[in-house]
């Protein structure tokens, strides 16, 4: 039985998890997560037990030093709350950890365990795949979700994927069937630039994020990193003339794809965006929005302040980079760095985004 001692009631809570590993491209949509804990300061009052969902040897435990006294961090999924002040406050949960090696269905149950007993009203899962989408451009976010009510009412998706899984399309599926609003979120990540991390992929999950709960999430230093990101993989593409022409044939493809969005509603619904950002907090930029700009951005090297972008992947033969769909899959298509102890890595199979479909 889950006891939730000294978890506040929470106001209208919404769930927010993401989970490294083979649905999340460029630490994308871990990092997204990752950023609403460290700005709204997020207290951890949950961690579900390793031993019932992980394998060790996929994902391995570490070792490090207390003040000389050694201890370890076992991989796991921990939860924890932030409180989000304003004129409507709102609280979220958020769920951070790696896609679990075994016993899915129960680790399901246990999230929904603890969604049931802070009375969360709605799941939010952030996810990122790989795709044919040019870093020069907006990234693509795409909303899904399994209820046909709330594809109507929030403007998303209804699914309609079928094939290979992960724990994103799972944990969506257990709660529809439990009977909790759930809607997945994700960003499509350029295949040939796919090491992690992607600021700008994560900041257009954000923005997503903050269109759908209704809450202004700070951003930091994000926009920021986002551009400089950006401009670090314009000048490794221009260095490689194979690689700018691959590049500039997606650009194309994705231009032409979209010439009837760039008008009406979708000019309209970047304006409102727009309105909503001119209220700047104290100490914060204005903009960031990668869904408004092409030029969003991030790769510091800390210990030297330059930024230094992973070099991008040469293109091979495989998939048509022109279709503006994803790759289904060859020798162009790399998945996201692992880490050991604690990425989920990808060690269980490939990650290319012709199996990591936006509509699981």
């Amino acid at each position: 039985m889950i006891e939730l001692e000294g978890v506040p009631e929470l106001i209208d809570p919404v769930m927010v998890a993401a989970f490294e590993g083979w649905n999340d491209a460029g630490d994308a949509a871990s990092t997204a997560v990752a950023h609403l804990d460290r700005e709204w300061k997020g207290e951890v009052f949950a961690a579900l037990d390793a031993e019932d969902y992980y394998d060790f040897q996929v994902n391995r435990p570490t070792l490090w030093l207390d003040g000389g006294v050694r201890k370890i961090t076992w991989p796991t999924t921990r939860l924890s709350v932030v409180r989000v002040g304003g004129d409507k406050p709102r609280d979220l949960v958020l769920v951070r950890g790696i896609e679990p090696s075994m016993r899915w269905r129960s680790f399901c149950n246990e999230i929904l365990g603890f969604a049931h007993e802070l009375g969360v009203e709605m799941v939010v899962i952030l996810g990122a795949l790989l795709g044919d989408t040019p870093h020069t451009r907006p990234v693509p976010v795409s909303g899904v979700t399994s209820d046909p009510d709330l594809a109507r009412t929030m403007d998303l998706e209804e699914t309609k994927y079928e094939g290979p899984t992960g724990i994103v399309g799972i944990l969506q599926e257990a709660c529809t069937h439990a009977g909790v609003p759930a809607v997945s979120l994700w960003a499509a990540v350029p295949h040939y630039v796919s090491q992690p991390p992607n600021p700008k992929a994560t900041l257009a999950l954000l923005n997503r994020l903050e269109d759908l709960i209704g809450l202004r999430i700070p951003l930091g230093e994000l926009p920021e990193d986002a551009r400089a990101w950006q401009l670090g993989v314009d000048q490794l593409a221009a260095e490689d003339s194979e690689v700018a022409e691959y590049v500039q044939t997606l650009e194309e493809a994705r231009d032409t794809a979209e010439l009837p969005e760039a008008s009406g509603e979708a000019i309209a619904r970047e304006f409102e965006r727009y309105l909503r950002r001119r209220d700047i907090g104290p100490g914060q930029a204005p903009g960031g929005h990668a869904t408004e700009s092409g030029d969003a951005s991030y790769l510091r090297d800390t210990s030297s302040g330059r930024t230094r972008p992973p070099k991008p992947v040469r293109p091979e033969s495989g998939g048509d980079p022109g279709s503006g769909a994803p790759p289904a899959g060859g020798p162009g298509r790399q998945p996201p760095a692992g880490r050991e102890g604690g990425d989920g890595g990808d060690e269980d199979g490939p990650r290319d985004s012709s199996e990591d479909s936006p509509e699981e």
